[in-house]
C-alpha cells in the first residue's frame, strides 16, 4: 500500500510517502526551491518522494491531503451570513480551495500522464485532524491525549482528541476567528518582524525583556475562569477588537513562492501599546517588554489548554502538534506546569508535517492499518552518494581552489570525526555534511554548522560573520543523550531540538555560546544507535575537551 501525503498552496508546502505503514520519505519544497517556507504545489517534493520510494505516481493507491475545502462549511457559513466578509477574502478562499480540490489535474499536467492512469484516490483530511494524526500515529504511544494549536486551518484554530491504537477521536475545536497562533503572529508583526514564520525571532527576544505588559496581553486573549467556558463555550477567545483578519480579511499570498501575509493587528492595538516597530528600527527595552509580555501570555493560554485536556483525558501521555508546537520555550515548561509525563513532538511539526499526517490518517484510521512504525530519526529527506559529491566538487575545482580550499578525503571515520573534532576545539567553524537531509526545520547534525560552545565570542561569530543574522538570536547545543541530566535541569530527551530546558548553573560558562541570556538552551539529544556519526563527532570532542557538547545551527 503506497500513500502520498501532501501539504500544497500553503506555507512551508511539502511531500511524504508511506509505504505499508513505514515512512520512507518526507521533505519540504523549500529544500529544492531555496525559498524558506515556500508555498505553492510541491512538485520537487513529490518527485524525490517517488524516486526514494522506487515508484511511479500511477503505482500510488492514495493521495491524502492535510486540507478538506467542505470541513466545517455550517460554521463557515454562518460567519459569512453574520460577518459578511469582504468578497476579496471570500474570493482569495475560494480560490485556494478550488486548487485543492484539483490535485489530481495538477498531478497529471505535472507528470504528463492522463487522468486514467492515475489510480490513486484523493482524500481532503481536515487540517487539524492532519495535525493531530502528525504527531500521534508516528509517536510511541499507545494511547495519548493528542493537541494541536496553529494559526487557523480549514476554519479551525485549535484542536484536541484522543488517539488510542490506530484510531482517533475529535473531542474539541476552537473555531475561526479565534487562534493563539494568529495572536503571535499579530504580535510579531507588530514588533517589526514581517516575514512569514518569523515567530521564532520573538522568542529568542522575548528573553532579553520583562513581562511588564502582561496586563494589556489579557486584554487582548481572554481565558476561561478555571474550566468554565467564555461566551463562545470555549477555553479561550481574543478580544476581536484589536485584530483585522475576521472583518476586512487579510491578504495571503501562496503561489510558488515565499508565502505573504499582510499585518493581522489592528489600529486599536497600537492605541494601547503605541506605534508599532518599522523595519530597520533599532530594537530597544519596550520592545523587549512586549516579547515578553506576548510568551508569558501565550503559555498561560497553552498550559491553559493542556491542562483541561489532561483533566479531561487523565492521559499521562501528550502527542503535541501544529505551529505553535513549535514553540520550545513553552514546550520546555510542560512537564512543569502541566500534569503529563510524557511528551512526543514530531519534528516538522508546522503544516509541513501535514502531509505526514494526512498519510498516516488514512493508513491507520481509514484503512485500519496496524501501527508500525515510530518517528525516531529525522533523517527523511534526500541524500546524495560519494560519487555525486566528487562530480559536484570537480565542477566547482576552480572556486574552490581560488579559496584556498583544499579537498582530502578520509575512510576512517574516528579519524575523520577526531581530525574534525580538534579543529573545532582549536577553535574553527565546521560544515558538516552527511546522510539524507533532516525532516523539519530545524538542523540536526546532518546539515549543520558546529563549533566549539566554550567559547563565548562565538555566538556573535556566527551572528555577524556568518549567518548574518539579529545578535539577539540563541544557537542550540547538541549533547550526548547519556548527559543531558549532567547539563540541564530536566533530564528528558529532545531528538528535534523542540524544546527549551534550564541550564544547571555551575555549567553555564562550561558552555557559554548555547547559553541564552535567560540561562537556558534548546537543545538536541543525540543517541548513538539514531546518528552514529554525529555522535561520534561529539565524542571526539568530548575526549578533547571534557564537554558532550556541540554549538550546532543550520546553513540558512
Amino acid at each position: 500500500m503506497i500513500i502520498l501525503g501532501l501539504n500544497a498552496f500553503h506555507g512551508d508546502s511539502s511531500a511524504c510517502i508511506v509505504v505499508d505503514g513505514k515512512l520512507t520519505a518526507a521533505v519540504e519544497e523549500e529544500r529544492f526551491r531555496r525559498i524558506k517556507h515556500w508555498a505553492g504545489f510541491p512538485e520537487e517534493s513529490i518527485r524525490y518522494c517517488l524516486n526514494e520510494a522506487g515508484v511511479g505516481i500511477n503505482e500510488v493507491d492514495y493521495i491524502a491531503v492535510n486540507r478538506d475545502p467542505k470541513a466545517n462549511f455550517t460554521k463557515k457559513a454562518l460567519f459569512a451570513f453574520s460577518k459578511k466578509p469582504s468578497l476579496k477574502l471570500v474570493a482569495d478562499r475560494l480560490k485556494n480551495a478550488s486548487r485543492i480540490r484539483d490535485i489530481k489535474s495538477i498531478l497529471c499536467e505535472t507528470f504528463g500522464i492522463e487522468k486514467q492512469r492515475i489510480k490513486a484516490e484523493v482524500h481532503n483530511v481536515e487540517h487539524h485532524i492532519a495535525h493531530l494524526a502528525s504527531s500521534f500515529f508516528v509517536s510511541p504511544f499507545k494511547k495519548a491525549a493528542a493537541v494541536s494549536i496553529d494559526g487557523f486551518g480549514d476554519f479551525v484554530g485549535a484542536m484536541w482528541g484522543m488517539g488510542e491504537d490506530n484510531s482517533l477521536k475529535v473531542r474539541d475545536r476552537i473555531f475561526f476567528p479565534h487562534s493563539l497562533g494568529l495572536f503571535y503572529l499579530a504580535f510579531t508583526q507588530y514588533l517589526g518582524f514581517l516575514k512569514y514564520g518569523d515567530e521564532y525571532k520573538v522568542m529568542g527576544l522575548a528573553a532579553y525583556g520583562e513581562p511588564e505588559f502582561i496586563g494589556d496581553m489579557k486584554e487582548v486573549v481572554k481565558l476561561a475562569n478555571g474550566h468554565a467556558g467564555l461566551n463562545n463555550g470555549k477555553l479561550f477567545e481574543l478580544n476581536l477588537d484589536y485584530f483585522i483578519h475576521h472583518s476586512e480579511g487579510v491578504t495571503m499570498t501562496w503561489n510558488d513562492g515565499e508565502p505573504k501575509m499582510e499585518p493581522v493587528f489592528s489600529e486599536k492595538l497600537v492605541r494601547l501599546l503605541g506605534p508599532d516597530r518599522k523595519k530597520g528600527e533599532e530594537i530597544n527595552e519596550k520592545h523587549r517588554n512586549i516579547a515578553a509580555s506576548l510568551q508569558k501570555m501565550y503559555e498561560e493560554a497553552f498550559f491553559h489548554i493542556l491542562n483541561h485536556v489532561y483533566k479531561e483525558t487523565n492521559c499521562p501521555n501528550l502527542a503535541l502538534s501544529g505551529g505553535c508546537a513549535m514553540n520550545s520555550l513553552a514546550n520546555g515548561k510542560i512537564f512543569q506546569y502541566t500534569p503529563f509525563k510524557e511528551v512526543f513532538i514530531q519534528p516538522a511539526a508546522g503544516d509541513a508535517g501535514g502531509a505526514v499526517g494526512a498519510a498516516f490518517y488514512i493508513w491507520n484510521h481509514v484503512l485500519g492499518g496496524p501501527r508500525s512504525f515510530v518517528l525516531e530519526k529525522p533523517y527523511l529527506g534526500p541524500g546524495f552518494s560519494d560519487r555525486e559529491i566528487a562530480e559536484e566538487l570537480g565542477e566547482r575545482g576552480r572556486e574552490l581552489k581560488a579559496e584556498n580550499c583544499h579537498i582530502e578525503e578520509i575512510d576512517d571515520v574516528v579519524e575523520l570525526c577526531r581530525r574534525t573534532a580538534e579543529y573545532i576545539a582549536g577553535g574553527r567553524v565546521a560544515g558538516w555534511f552527511q546522510g539524507r537531509m533532516e525532516w523539519g526545520p530545524r538542523a540536526l547534525g546532518n546539515r549543520s554548522i558546529v563549533c566549539d560552545p566554550r567559547r563565548r565570542d562565538m555566538k556573535d561569530i556566527l551572528n555577524l560573520k556568518i549567518k548574518r543574522r539579529e545578535s539577539f538570536r540563541p544557537f542550540a547545543p547538541s549533547i550526548h543523550l547519556e548527559a543531558v541530566g549532567e547539563y540541564f535541569e530536566t533530564d528528558y530527551p529532545d531528538p528535534f531540538m523542540l524544546k527549551v530546558y534550564r541550564i544547571k548553573p555551575e555549567k553555564r560558562e562550561v558552555i557559554p555560546a548555547v547559553t541564552h541570556v535567560d540561562g537556558t538552551g534548546r537543545l538536541q539529544t543525540v543517541r548513538q544507535e539514531d546518528s552514529p556519526l554525529y555522535w561520534r563527532l561529539i565524542e571526539e570532542f568530548r575526549k578533547i575537551t571534557g564537554i558532550p557538547v556541540l554549538l550546532n545551527t543550520s546553513f540558512n
